[in-house]
């Protein structure tokens, strides 16, 4: 599988170092013999050759984190036996432990790098900037759709808090740039401006659900500038994006997560979202024995996510399977209280718990026990300095529910 057109470009910010065909060579070269390729994804170009010299050699790839210890992953993985259609192997969106591994065909990962750059019409005078870790999905995607398409993808590794990544943005002429919500809250506090930032075109939203009000003031500011702005829904497990809303329908559509790109399908069963399309996994890997099945899915993703369907086919989603909870009785969807008050919402010992960056707690208990119906002693709100999150920049809810 070849995913690099000959004319796309990956330029090191730092460096300046640049990605060459010798270089992809001599990585292949030193693929190491063992099935799957363990590689720890930094953000440089050295990662990015060996890769691709994995995918074009036809060798699966398990891509990881780098602050991760890999043992216990080698341990059960590492084996001789591997479905001659599996390409890439990821870890599920905040996996601990003991993970179990999204089996990507090299099909759906060409297929879902083409939908994503049909989807915000890449071409080759695109020029993206890493904002998300490489081992990470989202990450991952915008450097697959940019390759594909010819494109130039800037390696930076400062991040967004810092005047680096900015300079850098003006320096290689970035015209568009890829955040999860977290980092919008970021930008919001930074006073992000894209005016000043004259060859930025495109800012694009995924891995996990941006507040309507947020999604509405980026829009605006990217209108000032003639730009555009796109919320996009997706899943590792989809390799990983599904649903694009156009800039164009945003405000119309306002809270969607889009409608089904290229070749994908939305249903609602049993009200729950249900994806068909070319880019869905070939099933989980739990140990090494299941890296040589063949594809368990059929094209058919069950989301975890509670969702309706527009009379044109846009997607809302509503909340996940796994985020319900009782509270005296009350059925709460935890996803619906996060949209309502800006707080992150875990449930336990028959309570809600929130945490909150600011605010009154004691009076913040009471707005959310009167709009669920429900005794005040059922809500706990505590006060914290920063939420934790996973690499990917989701909230980290493991660690939420370890603090109580």
């Amino acid at each position: 599988m070849n995913l690099l057109h000959p004319s796309a470009k990956v330029v090191d910010a730092a460096t300046g170092e640049t990605l060459t065909p010798d270089l992809i060579d001599a990585a292949e070269r030193e693929l190491p013999a063992e099935s799957p390729v363990f590689l720890s994804m930094a953000t440089t170009v050295s990662s990015i050759a060996t890769y691709l010299a994995a995918l074009r050699a036809g060798k699966p790839v398990l891509l990881l984190d780098p602050e991760i210890d890999q043992t216990s992953l080698r341990e059960r993985f590492t084996t001789d036996r591997v479905h001659p259609d599996l390409a890439l192997l990821l870890t599920t969106s905040g996996s601990t432990g003991d993970p179990k591994l999204v089996r990507l065909s090299r099909d759906a990962v060409l297929a879902n790098a083409g939908q994503v750059a049909d989807s915000l019409g890449v071409t080759a005078d695109d020029v993206a900037i890493t904002t998300l870790p490489l081992f990470y999905s989202y990450g991952l995607s915008v450097l697959h759709s940019h390759l594909l398409r010819g494109a130039t993808v800037v390696l930076e590794r400062t991040g967004i808090m810092q005047k680096d990544f900015w300079a850098a943005v003006n320096d290689h002429r970035v015209t568009s740039m890829a955040f999860v919500p977290s980092q919008y809250e970021m930008l919001r506090r930074l006073r992000f401006d894209p005016a000043r930032y004259p060859s930025l075109g495109t800012l694009t939203q995924a891995g996990g659900r941006l507040r309507t009000d947020l999604v509405t003031d980026f829009a605006d500011r990217m209108d000032t500038v003639g730009g555009r702005f796109f919320v996009m829904y997706g899943q590792t497990e989809a390799a990983p994006r599904m649903a694009c809303l156009p800039s164009a329908r945003l405000r119309e559509k306002l809270g969607s997560a889009g409608v089904a790109m290229r070749g994908g399908t939305f249903a609602i069963e049993d009200d729950e979202v249900v994806y068909r399309g070319p880019n869905v996994m070939m099933g989980y890997a739990e140990t090494a024995a299941d890296l040589a099945r063949g594809d368990d899915q059929g094209g058919e993703l069950r989301t975890g996510d509670l969702g309706r369907l527009d009379d044109e086919g846009y997607l809302f989603i509503t909340g996940r399977i796994k985020r319900i909870a009782k509270v005296f009785g009350v059925r709460i969807n935890l996803d619906d209280v996060e949209r309502e008050f800006p707080v992150a919402a875990v449930a336990g010992d028959d309570k809600l718990h929130v945490f909150t960056l600011d605010g009154d707690a004691r009076a913040l208990r009471t707005k959310i026990s009167e709009w669920l119906g429900t005794h005040f002693t059922g809500v706990d709100v505590r006060t914290i300095e920063a939420l934790p999150l996973l690499p990917n920049g989701k909230t980290d809810y493991r660690a939420l529910e370890a603090s109580l």
